[in-house]
């Protein structure tokens, strides 16, 4: 590696010549700011510098699709029969395209998945700008699209560690989920600020275009081939099969899994958030308030990620996902718990920060614990989890929400991701004591 890009003219100097004070000054700060060793190298810098623009234009698309489709129907089951048509291929895909990335050169398939994710944006663009106006087109369109992002999302998680070493996993995951979650924030306040002055059908474009800067990224990794090959010639059923009995013999592999489904199926209440700001929040305004309620846990994230100093540099992988599940259980708890809307913002956003060490730490110990072999298949794994739970959320807590009330649901959801937390804990030694 080019030294010259990894160190500021500062950062040159030998340690022993900078004052005492400074030196003291740095590591204080350091050890709160977000860890930047991984954009040191240059491959990675990159993978991770193509999704600040991707971030945004995902979520341009995002925005679009069911605003168009509302327009069209007038009617927002038709909006929820979209999430759903987009689900199934995303689970299914997210599953092969696990075994694909453990059986062909990971970069190639990045390049295949990116350009057809660039070429579905174009034709969403073509339909808006020639006023198609139908519905299914666009549930057609938004299918091929997760199958895309199904296949493309384990071979990139799953690269990551070919491009930086062991002990920066959770920084790299920190870098990237910190990224991802603000344009969780921004791509839908750009998009609200762009419908009106340009069109709708002009953010399916942006999207293509940001997609284009992320081919020519791609394109610029180094070659990412099987580390070997008598065991990744499958990429049907069987191989599939092997990926889940791989997660069967790893306990801690498994049990990472669980304390994501523990956080997000009981604890995660965004299917209640109207319903809070309806009768909960309405003195505060419902449009003010649905909107912070929204906006709340992503931005939580971004601060997590922006201290993410404060542990990325942690050794007890296992306890920190312990320890940030019990804190996302508490915070929603808080939510339920709570009247004041600006107090629930501030609980949500400690849920955000406790979500963040959650995914950088579940993402290291996938990255670390699995062979390079099988990690396509943990991340294809991984992302039907991370894609799934949240909507078993939205039917467990919608339900329970209008029999018992809202902040009941909400508080009750804390309190049992709480108790599964310490179960999984005490019942379950293996996740604590992981380590790398």
């Amino acid at each position: 590696m080019d030294t010259s890009e990894s160190t500021t003219d500062n950062e040159s100097a030998p340690e022993g010549d900078k004052p005492e004070g400074a030196r003291a000054k740095a590591r204080g700060w350091r050890r709160w700011a977000m860890d930047t060793r991984p954009l040191r190298r240059p491959a990675y810098r990159r993978l991770w510098s193509s999704t600040i623009v991707t971030s945004i234009g995902s979520q341009l698309t995002a925005v679009a699709v069911p605003k168009q489709i509302y327009d069209i129907t007038g009617s927002s089951a038709w909006v929820g029969y979209a999430s759903l048509a987009g689900l199934l291929p995303l689970v299914l895909f997210a599953l092969w395209g696990g075994a694909i990335a453990d059986s062909m050169d990971r970069r190639r398939l990045l390049l295949i998945t990116n350009s057809g994710l660039a070429v579905t944006s174009v034709l969403f663009w073509v339909q808006a700008a020639t006023g198609l106006g139908s519905v299914v087109v666009l549930m057609t369109l938004l299918a091929l699209q997760q199958a895309f992002f199904g296949l493309n999302a384990p071979a990139r998680s799953a690269s990551i560690a070919r491009l930086v070493p062991a002990d920066e996993l959770p920084a790299a995951n920190a870098l990237g989920s910190t990224v991802m979650q603000t344009g969780l924030v921004a791509g839908p306040l750009l998009a609200g600020a762009l419908i009106p002055a340009i069109g709708l059908s002009e953010l399916y474009l942006i999207d293509a275009l940001a997609l284009c800067v992320t081919v020519w990224a791609v394109f610029r990794l180094p070659a990412l081939p099987p580390l070997t090959t008598a065991a990744n010639s499958r990429t049907g059923v069987q191989a599939i099969a092997e990926g889940f009995r791989y997660i069967s013999m790893h306990k801690v592999l498994l049990l990472s899994f669980l304390a994501d489904i523990i956080a997000m199926v009981l604890g995660m209440p965004r299917a209640l958030f109207p319903q809070l700001a309806a009768q909960t929040y309405a003195s505060y305004g419902q449009g003010l308030a649905l909107g912070l309620l929204f906006a709340a846990i992503p931005v939580g994230a971004v601060l997590g990620g922006l201290m993410s100093g404060t542990f990325s540099r942690a050794r007890r992988h296992g306890l920190m996902v312990i320890a940030a599940v019990i804190a996302w259980g508490a915070a929603i708890t808080g939510l339920g718990l709570t009247t004041n809307l600006w107090v629930a913002v501030a609980f949500l956003a400690a849920a955000g920060v406790a979500d963040m060490v959650s995914m950088v730490f579940r993402g290291a110990i996938l990255l670390s614990a699995a062979t390079d072999e099988m990690r396509g298949r943990m991340q294809g794994v991984f992302t039907v989890v991370v894609a799934g739970g949240p909507r078993l959320a939205d039917v467990l807590h919608g339900t329970v929400g209008s029999a018992l009330g809202a902040r009941t649901a909400v508080a009750g959801g804390g309190l049992l991701v709480i108790a599964a937390a310490l179960g999984l804990a005490l019942v379950t030694p293996a996740l604590r004591e992981y380590r790398i």
